[in-house]
């Protein structure tokens, strides 16, 4: 029997023991009887491994914990150690191919907050195995492996979520749908921001004043007692430790992440994507520092453009961090906001500028009575996964939405690695007009992690 037989399995006989108890005039208590809208009944909770349990890992996992945790993973016994002694019923584990293969019918599904470059190791296995599974953004490391992670998530048909938790915020949601009910007309020029120099890792001014990437130190401490360094690595190319790496800076090492947009690309651009019925791209272009080989640019700008759908023009998208921002029209201002990180959208009719927690409508004279559309109270975009896994409910950011999504600004970075703009034939996953982008696109995995 396979993993999946044995997952319906388990879900068939929990479907069945609910009807069997309405049959016998039992009652299923309500979730309010039983102590209020924080409390889940046992009937309805999930059972939660958890891949990655320091800092952000250690967020979710705080943030389902009104249902069972039953098992927690993490290659570093600091952060394993803390999650234990708050979830001391749960099993440990460093492997998390040796947690996934723990008894399958304990587990129903899998939370993943790894850093990037094993996201998609670690779901794909999940999938493979009949797990529901939330993967923090992004979906993965490279393009190729998030469009091989996307057609497994297809073919097992479990519930899936990416991380970007604003999607599930009343915020994004009014925005969209004035987008989409066109409070500003057809949209054809989109701009979305992050302010804050790219410093990760820090990096030392050179003799002009410039900054680029940063080299790989030639120190080699040795490795932590608490660390297991060669599953931190996963699929990554072998290196020596250092603490440059782990636990903080490695988003800024190519091997390990994107830099800042791949850190927060899935955030703003996912707010058009949705909004515009956005999914692959055309062409896409970058300028930054002129590329280093190891570690990401203090700073990027990347363009992408996007065909017609149905009704809606061809759109193009842009791109800036490291306090780049676009020349906004003249009168338009940043709301005020705690996150500096803004999207621009630019219609016939007007333009709405967004942060993550409010937004402007532009003339405003033209827009004063405009307000944000009165929508339901909607599930956290945890809790709305953790129903899907329950129910089959739909999510917002499922694998087939957010594998698109997450391709698109991966993309970003593969053209300024390239260094030209790229034609993206999306359907046969290749660049046609720059053979040696290729690399970026697919790398070759350590022997062990082929997915």
């Amino acid at each position: 029997m396979t993993s999946r037989d044995n997952r319906l399995k388990r879900r068939t006989f929990l479907q069945q023991s609910v009807a069997g108890a309405a049959l016998a005039g039992l009652t299923i208590v309500p979730r309010h009887v039983l102590g209020g809208a924080g409390h889940t009944p046992p009937s309805e909770k999930v059972n939660l491994a958890c891949i990655g349990v320091g800092n952000r890992g250690w967020q979710l996992v705080q943030g389902m914990q009104h249902h069972n945790i039953v098992a927690l993973c993490d290659v570093d016994e600091k952060y394993l150690g803390k999650a234990s002694e708050r979830y001391p019923g749960a099993r440990k584990y460093n492997d998390f191919r040796k947690l996934l293969d723990w008894e399958e019918n304990n587990i129903d599904a899998v939370v993943v907050a790894t850093p990037d470059h094993v996201h998609v190791p670690a779901t794909m296995m999940a999938l493979k195995m009949g797990k529901h599974c939330y993967t923090e953004k992004p979906l993965g490391h490279n393009v190729y492996e998030v469009r091989q992670l996307t057609r497994v998530a297809d073919r097992y048909g479990l519930a899936t979520q990416l991380g970007n938790t604003g999607h599930s915020s009343r915020i994004y949601r009014g925005v969209v749908e004035l987008i989409r009910a066109g409070t500003i007309g057809k949209v054809r020029e989109v701009h979305a921001w992050c302010d804050n120099e790219w410093e990760d890792p820090p990096r030392v001014a050179a003799a002009d004043g410039s900054r680029r990437g940063r080299n790989r130190p030639r120190e080699t401490p040795p490795v932590p007692a608490y660390l297991d360094w060669d599953l931190w690595l996963g699929p990554a190319p072998y290196r020596p430790y250092h603490p440059t790496y782990h636990p903080m800076h490695w988003r800024g090492w190519w091997d390990f992440g994107n830099g800042r947009l791949g850190d927060m690309g899935c955030h703003l651009i996912d707010l058009p994507f949705t909004a515009l019925d956005l999914r692959y791209p055309l062409t896409v272009e970058a300028v930054g520092p002129p590329a280093h080989p190891e570690s990401a640019p203090p700073w990027l700008i990347s363009k992408w453009t996007f065909p017609a759908r149905g009704d809606l023009p061809p759109v193009e998208l842009t791109w800036y961090d490291g306090n780049k921002r676009p020349e906004l029209p003249r009168g338009v201002a940043p709301s005020d906001s705690r996150y500096p990180w803004y999207v621009l959208l630019i219609g016939a009719e007007g333009m709405l500028i967004a942060a993550m927690d409010t937004f402007r409508l532009y003339p405003e004279e033209k827009f004063a009575g405009v307000r944000r559309p009165r929508l339901p109270q909607a599930p956290s975009h945890a809790d709305e996964w953790l129903a899907a896994c329950k129910e089959g409910t739909p999510t917002g950011t499922h694998f087939g939405y957010s594998g698109p999504l997450t391709e698109t600004v991966l993309l970003g970075t593969v053209a300024y690695r390239a260094g030209q703009k790229l034609q993206w034939d999306a359907e046969n996953l290749k660049v046609t007009n720059c053979p040696e982008a290729e690399r970026f696109i697919r790398r070759a995995t350590r022997q062990g992690w082929t997915l």
